[in-house]
């Protein structure tokens, strides 16, 4: 467990609080970061059982127990052989305790299964359920003193990673060798599961291909997502190669620009749609606004891209900013014909300015 227990019983207790006041009887965490968050340690098809009152259980695979207990606070650790086995404790877990209302997170994350979801449902026919997803996200989304502490971590290694795919684009260079060499850095600096997209075409989130390759005249932009402690921070740098044109040029520095408003605009207590207004209108201004993809930021920590996320999760845009979030600006890249033109780092929000992490 990377962290003292105290921190992960709070989250805990804090959560507890808010499914009674919101007649939840209890909750099954799925999603792998929320189960990070609560239980201090990463693991494979996670099933956490939080009750609105009393103590969490975990299930696990035969055999998996008793390093999970060296890894987590949580005591409770049952171990299943069969996936049948893991619905028929939770079933019981649900019918023992007299549940009706139980909460799940209707996600966007990769791991949020909907065939479990609709399994859960078809077993327990008179158990309400409920999304938990607004009550996990409102906890997680204001960052505590070890919380920050990680993600600043986090952003030295991904500096370290940005260095080398400087170092490393070249005419030639394949997408895929380009995020190897990264990935390479990041791993051995610590980061267990760096995210590294690397695109020297117009796409706005690129998982590399190895036969795309660099022009002798063109772009690349490289974005790293580099985690400590499970905690990440977020970056993105456009590397020009060569003579691109005036285009991208224009681009750039109309991004920087852009880039300069968003961080004046983003202080406590602004809402983002309001700050995604002023820049829209300044792309338009300046000739780019059919480039520019809506959603100028999103929130940062156990996942690389979490709530708030106004460019997929569109209420989220009605957010405002709060001390202690740390968000990534800008988060689109300007959509032109030679490539995808991005500048982004990850910022803590203080009552005082921002603190760039990245």
């Amino acid at each position: 467990m990377r962290g003292k227990e105290e921190i992960f019983r709070k989250r805990v207790e804090r959560f507890q609080e808010l499914l009674r006041e919101n007649d939840i009887d209890g909750a099954v965490i799925r999603t792998l970061s929320t189960f990070i968050y609560f239980t201090g340690t990463k693991w494979l098809r996670p099933s956490l059982l939080i009750p609105a009152e009393g103590e969490p259980t975990v299930y696990v695979v035969k055999g998996e127990a008793e390093l999970f207990r060296e890894k987590s606070w949580v005591e409770n650790v049952e171990e299943y052989q069969r996936a049948e086995d893991l619905m028929a404790g939770i079933v019981t877990w649900v019918a023992t305790n007299g549940f009706t209302r139980v909460g799940h997170e209707f996600s966007v994350e990769r791991d949020a299964y909907t065939f479990f979801l609709n399994l859960f449902k078809k077993l327990n026919p008179v158990v309400e359920v409920v999304d938990v997803l607004n009550l996990t996200m409102s906890l997680r989304m204001i960052k505590d003193g070890w919380e920050l502490e990680n993600i600043r971590k986090a952003g030295k290694i991904a500096q370290r990673g940005m260095k080398v795919a400087e170092e490393t684009i070249a005419p030639g260079k394949s997408e895929l060798e380009i995020a190897a060499e990264v990935v390479r850095e990041l791993m051995l600096n610590g980061s267990e599961d760096p995210k590294v997209y690397v695109s020297t075409t117009p796409r706005a989130h690129a998982e590399p291909f190895r036969d795309l390759k660099v022009k002798e005249n063109g772009v690349v932009t490289v974005v790293i997502g580099t985690d400590w402690n499970h905690y990440y921070s977020n970056t993105a740098r456009t590397f020009v190669v060569g003579d691109p044109g005036e285009r991208v040029k224009k681009a750039l520095e109309v991004k920087e620009e852009a880039l300069k408003l968003a961080l004046e605009e983003t202080k406590v207590g602004a809402t983002l749609s309001t700050v995604e207004k002023k820049l829209a209108d300044f792309f338009k201004e300046k000739g780019f606004g059919d480039a520019y993809l809506t959603g100028y930021t999103h929130g940062v920590g156990l996942l690389v891209e979490e709530p708030p996320m106004p460019t997929i999760i569109v209420q989220t845009r009605a957010e405002k900013v709060q001390e202690n979030m740390v968000l990534s600006i800008i988060h689109p890249p300007l959509m032109i014909p030679e490539g995808a033109i991005k500048h982004e780092d990850t910022y803590i929000i203080r009552k005082d300015g921002l603190e760039r992490v990245t």
